[in-house]
């Protein structure tokens, strides 16, 4: 069978013998007439290479003949590299050139050489594949490993070969010729090929689903295991080949969709490749007419499913009422004494879980698995979580009002620098409404890390009054007038007792402190009310209320 060396070294010489032509006629750029000659060398050096490797060849026994194909592999694809770069070389000549026709011509006989050559090795190396594959079928342990690893490597082999053709396509194309055919020869190849791989990896991957599910249920079966990792490695090898194929393919100027959605469908994933080529598309449309087969198929007992999780649901919502209005009835009988904000929070969780339940119920009757959903949202919630630290540390300082309970609704209450009354509590927020009816909402947050003062804690409080009279008033007099109003009063409470005293002797006046106690709710009632009967007590009495004064005294010099 001829071989690479014994194809070229006619062509090369002819080459050879025709650059002299443009060389002497014209006066092309230095630095291409320098390289053109030494690609040329470096052609000459790769034949010879390759004519010493045949003899080797011939001459080895089975083993080292082997590893001199091989080699010999590697130099014929060398070569068509040195060919590439001649031929670019050739193509910058200019078009004018006498002599790029012919040294043009040459080339085509050349590169029409090499082709017969890489196909005759594509074939080798497939027979020598089928070989391995029965071999590897009928081999175990450490010599199945080995052979596999060699398959591979051809495997390899195969594929660079055909990227080699593939270049000698596109070296014909820069040089303006004819193809030969070539693409016509390759494309069936490659297609049946990708078609091969991709009925391969179909399979497996149908294999490895049913795999994979019983694995779930065995985890500890270590056959088990090791025939899904097998399945997984042939999987990957196979994809990667079909890959590979489909570049081929697509150098080729065609179309492979088909096989990029194989790829996509098992695995592979998005690229730009899938998208320009519409692999996407395919896909979308085999998937859309699966799922109506599907429908078609098991329509009945899809309805069934759907009608037992709708019933599931109503049943537990309407459970969920039941709950929450029992937990409400609970919590505002009679001598339970609990928070509005607590009260608020039992119900909406109790009613909240019941109808997680239900729904967890319902998705298990129609055979949806609730393990990895529950794992996936355990890992969204961390995600969520660390997303809303500002948010949770509300919920926390509500949780933290929840269980302390330093004010209700309807206390009035001063925090984080806002006053009023308290209209709305939730674990996120607090909503307070000020005596001039503007509504406040204050994060949880900043109440709990700061003073709260709640005014109507308590039951009773006491009225801090402070009252003058002037200097020359009689103080018995007016001490008995105070008496008279705050016992006159039927809000004020005898016990605590009030307290009048004299409280100081200031600038303008003598002051007295009146201090009743009073129902929370009486407060300012009281307050008013006293501050208005004494100025009428003392306006009738004659005790006056005195106000800052200051005496001038203006003095006058004689002149």
């Amino acid at each position: 069978m001829p071989v690479l060396p014994r194809l070229f070294v006619v062509p090369v010489f002819f080459v050879l013998s025709c650059l002299a032509i443009p060389v002497l006629a014209n006066e092309p750029e230095p630095g291409r007439e320098a390289a053109i000659p030494g690609m040329t060398e470096a052609i000459e050096r790769d034949i010879q290479e390759l004519g010493r490797l045949d003899a080797q060849i011939a001459a080895a026994g089975a083993l080292d003949r082997e590893a001199l194909v091989y080699r010999r592999d590697q130099r014929n694809l060398h070569l068509v590299k040195d060919m590439g770069k001649l031929v670019s070389a050739v193509t910058q000549l200019p078009e004018d050139d006498p002599g790029r026709e012919s040294v043009a011509a040459s080339l085509a006989a050349y590169l029409q050489a090499g082709e017969e050559v890489l196909l005759r090795r594509i074939e080798e190396l497939e027979k020598r594949i089928e070989s391995l594959r029965t071999a590897y079928a009928e081999q175990s342990g450490a010599a199945q490993i080995a052979t596999e690893a060699h398959l591979q490597s051809l495997q390899s082999s195969w594929f660079r070969y055909y990227e080699a053709l593939m270049d000698l396509v596109e070296y014909r194309q820069k040089l303006g010729q004819s193809e030969t055919g070539l693409r016509e020869r390759l494309l069936p190849q490659l297609y049946q090929q990708a078609e091969t791989l991709a009925g391969r990896i179909d399979a497996n991957g149908a294999a490895l689903k049913i795999l994979q599910q019983r694995k779930s249920d065995a985890a500890d079966n270590t056959d088990l295991n090791a025939a899904v990792d097998e399945l997984l490695r042939a999987q990957s090898i196979d994809m990667g080949n079909l890959e590979s194929t489909v570049g081929l393919l697509e150098r080729l100027g065609d179309d492979p969709v088909a096989y990029r959605a194989v790829l996509l469908e098992q695995g592979q994933g998005l690229s730009i490749a899938t998208l320009e080529t519409g692999a996407l598309g395919s896909l979308l449309d085999d998937s859309w007419t699966a799922l109506k087969e599907s429908l078609a198929a098991n329509a009945p007992d899809f309805l069934l499913n759907l009608l037992l999780f709708a019933v599931i649901v109503l049943v537990f919502r309407a459970l969920a009422r039941l709950v929450k209005r029992a937990v409400r009835s609970a919590c505002e009988r009679p001598g339970t004494d609990i928070s509005t904000l607590l009260k608020e929070v039992l119900v909406s969780v109790c009613g909240s879980v019941v109808m997680v339940v239900g729904i967890l119920i319902g998705l298990a009757q129609v055979g949806i698995s609730l393990g990895p959903m529950l794992a996936g949202l355990g890992v969204a919630g961390f995600v969520v979580g660390f997303a809303l630290q500002d948010t949770l540390s509300n919920f926390a300082a509500g949780g933290m009002i929840l269980a302390y309970r330093p004010y209700d609704v309807d206390d009035y209450v001063e925090v984080a620098g806002a006053s009023g009354l308290v209209k709305k509590m939730s674990l996120v927020s607090t909503t307070i409404t000020t005596f001039d009816n503007q509504t406040l909402v204050v994060p949880n947050s900043k109440i709990w890390g700061d003073v709260i003062k709640n005014v109507t804690a308590q039951k009773v409080r006491r009225v801090d009054l402070v009252f003058g009279i002037g200097y020359g008033d009689d103080i018995p007099t007016a001490e008995q007038i105070l008496q008279d109003v705050v016992t006159g009063h039927d809000k004020v409470l005898e016990k605590p007792e009030t307290m009048i005293k004299v409280h100081e002797l200031a600038d303008s006046s003598v002051n007295f402190v009146v201090r009743p106690w009073v129902k929370t709710e009486d407060y300012w009632d009281v307050y008013w009310d006293i501050t208005r009967e004494v100025k009428m007590r003392f306006d009738r009495e004659g005790v006056s209320i005195p106000f800052p004064q200051r005496d001038v005294h203006v003095y006058r010099e004689d002149a």
